[in-house]
């Protein structure tokens, strides 16, 4: 949504409520079938790398490419700690239930404070 483009809508009530909620369902749908069919665990880290590079690809391409937006004011959320962490539950537990109540609580928890080296230097007073 648009509280992944544009860092001075990236606020603090609509950014971190909307973007995990809508965000873990892909990663945990090919988490889970890598799991199941090849005892992977690694699924959602391997998703989220995937949007990651293709997030950048259209960061680049769409904002400075056609209209020379500064790329710096753009960039696209990290999603890599809350995978890292949905991958070590589901790792260390085995279950699909202990995953998701645990696991979907850290991908929410971890996302604000995994996106704060990328947002400190737009948090000063002006």
């Amino acid at each position: 949504g648009d509280w992944d483009f544009w860092s001075d809508w990236k606020d603090r009530r609509l950014w971190v409520t909307v973007t995990p909620i809508v965000l873990i369902t892909f990663p945990a749908a090919v988490q889970a079938v890598l799991w199941e069919r090849f005892r992977l665990p690694f699924g959602a880290t391997i998703v989220i790398l995937g949007l990651l590079l293709g997030e950048w690809v259209n960061r680049y391409f769409n904002f400075w490419g056609w209209t020379y937006f500064p790329i710096n004011f753009v960039f696209p959320a990290s999603l890599i700690p809350g995978a890292i962490l949905l991958d070590v539950v589901l790792m260390l537990s085995g279950s699909y239930l202990f995953t998701a109540v645990i696991g979907g609580m850290a991908w929410g928890l971890v996302f604000y404070p995994g996106n704060w080296p990328i947002i400190a230097p737009l948090h000063v007073p002006v």
